[in-house]
């Protein structure tokens, strides 16, 4: 359950994030400062599957198997095996 819960909060953190840094990339300041005061974090992942038609990406890190969603226009250059850095973070309302 609690696996779940987590899977759930970071696939809504990144898809909040990806939405955000792809429609605002002129005012990357105003996001870092956003991000600045919420609970954010980095992990090294590996990409094990790709759909570019939904944003769906499949990734392998810190042991477990995230599904998280991206803008699909974000997903051009993206492929299985490579090598990223997630950037996770969350803000309570």
């Amino acid at each position: 359950m609690m696996r779940r819960l987590l899977v759930a909060i970071l696939f809504s953190a990144s898809a909040a994030c990806a939405q955000d840094s792809m429609s605002n990339m002129s005012n990357m300041g105003s996001m870092k400062h956003h991000m600045a005061n919420a609970s954010m974090h980095t992990m090294p992942a590996t990409v094990s599957s790709v759909d570019k038609s939904t944003g769906i990406v499949e990734v392998a890190s810190a042991g477990t198997t995230l599904k998280l969603h991206f803008p699909s226009a974000a997903l051009s250059d993206l492929k299985i095996g490579d090598k990223i850095t997630l950037h996770l973070g969350f803000t309570k309302p």
